[in-house]
């Protein structure tokens, strides 16, 4: 009978390998609505996450545990040490930033660093960057900050680019945004006006078709990423050293060693109207 059950489980398997499968994920809250748990830094561990003593865990907020809970509890704390130099808290954020398009405080003060980086690296003016709202994973968090959080914020292994671009490339990518789905945008300011293109400036003067800019980007995006390809025109093209990983954290820590806190505003780079009214 066993020699059976097994066949079904093989043909069964072969069936799901022969479908397509897709994979979606989504944030869930750790609310700690069972066992009081939060999110630990390096220093409050069993303020966090509780203790596992005998063959009970014992939750924050005083609950007790034991089988699985008390298992999986073990597992939890016990990496914590290995875990440690990525919850370490690096910063002091005085607000939450959210990401929010078409602009939003944590999209700007993101692209800020990362031009004057790109500029910092080649030596050369950057006027205008791009980069996709998709890889800011999550939001800047109130209060302390961790490594972790700015890993998880960019987690993904993208270097930074200077591109030299005509300003009619510039429009033609602007005009791709208003098409499609607005991304993250500096060093210009853009008006929509009913789902059109109204004007663009660029250091306090109207976009020039036919003049160069220095354009601060990453590499997702010159040849296809997201539907774009910033990198089609372009004069020159320079990768610049390290990924954006690199570049936020070391900006985050040097904002530390300074004193200061991270926070930003928004300058009102985008502005949106419909039948008059901003949006």
């Amino acid at each position: 009978m066993r020699k059976y059950f097994v066949l079904i489980f093989l043909a069964l398997g072969l069936s799901l390998s022969a479908q397509d499968i897709s994979v979606s994920w989504k944030t869930v809250p750790m609310d700690g609505s069972r066992t009081g748990v939060t999110a630990s830094s390096a220093d409050d561990v069993k303020e966090s996450l509780g203790y596992v003593k005998g063959r009970r865990y014992y939750a924050p907020n005083g609950r007790k545990f034991k089988g699985t809970m008390r298992d999986v509890a073990k597992i939890l704390i016990g990496v914590q040490p290995e875990m440690s130099e990525v919850k370490s808290v690096i910063a002091y954020s005085t607000r939450a930033m959210v990401r929010e398009a078409p602009e939003c405080e944590l999209y700007d003060w993101f692209i800020d660093e990362m031009m004057r980086a790109v500029e910092d690296s080649v030596g050369l003016k950057v006027d205008i960057g791009f980069a996709n709202k998709g890889g800011v994973r999550v939001d800047m968090p109130a209060g302390p900050v961790m490594v972790d959080d700015i890993m998880s914020m960019f987690p993904f292994r993208n270097h930074l680019y200077y591109l030299a671009l005509r300003g009619r490339d510039v429009r033609v990518i602007l005009e791709q945004m208003v098409g499609t789905s607005w991304q993250i945008v500096g060093g210009c300011r853009a008006v929509v006006k009913d789902g059109k293109l109204a004007q663009v400036t660029v250091n306090g003067e109207e976009l020039d078709d036919d003049k160069l800019y220095g354009v601060a980007t990453i590499d997702f995006l010159l040849d296809g990423g997201d539907g774009f390809h910033i990198a089609k025109n372009a004069e020159k093209k320079i990768m610049c050293n390290g990924y954006i990983l690199d570049t936020m954290l070391a900006y985050v820590k040097d904002l530390t060693a300074q004193g200061k806190p991270i926070e930003y505003e928004c300058d009102g780079r985008i502005k949106i109207y419909k039948g008059g009214k901003e949006l």
